[in-house]
């Protein structure tokens, strides 16, 4: 079964790594999925954040890093995939997620959401408070993967 994970990944962190490597052991194939989200300024271009993945998931021989413009569910077809995978770090994250979910569900009920809980050492984690951490050169080491914490030191600098 192919699985795609759509999101932003401004920057991926370790919490996004652990969706993945852990997504990577579900799925046949699961397609990493960065979306070029209009409502976001985004740290890392579209093509930074995906060579970023590509890094850091280099080890994951059936994991796939791409990138797309569209709504996820038109992506999600084009890829003839049949499953999103979407990441939840605490409760408050349900409310949109699952707004998201029956959306998509509305949109074509052949595809379903799959929700995975982070580790709970991840929990607190967005890509939001690691730049904030890294704007100010605080460490960021033990939350996001060594070659995104080398990108922000130079991001920053």
């Amino acid at each position: 079964m192919i699985a795609v994970y759509p999101g932003s990944f401004d920057p991926v962190t370790n919490g996004h790594l652990d969706i993945i490597r852990r997504s990577a052991q579900v799925f046949d194939k699961l397609i990493v999925a960065v979306l070029n989200n209009t409502s976001k300024s985004p740290l890392f271009s579209l093509e930074e954040r995906q060579a970023l993945l590509a890094e850091v998931t280099k080890d994951l021989p059936n994991v796939e890093i791409d990138t797309f413009r569209d709504l996820t569910i038109n992506y999600v077809r084009q890829k003839n995939a049949r499953l999103i995978v979407r990441g939840l770090r605490a409760i408050s994250d349900f409310e949109w997620e699952m707004q998201l979910a029956s959306t998509n569900s509305k949109l074509d009920d052949e595809i379903e959401t799959m929700f995975m809980m982070t580790a709970p050492e991840y929990s607190f984690l967005s890509s939001s408070i690691v730049k904030e951490i890294a704007k100010f050169h605080g460490p960021v080491g033990d939350l996001v993967p060594h070659a995104v914490e080398q990108a922000l030191l130079q991001k920053y600098t």
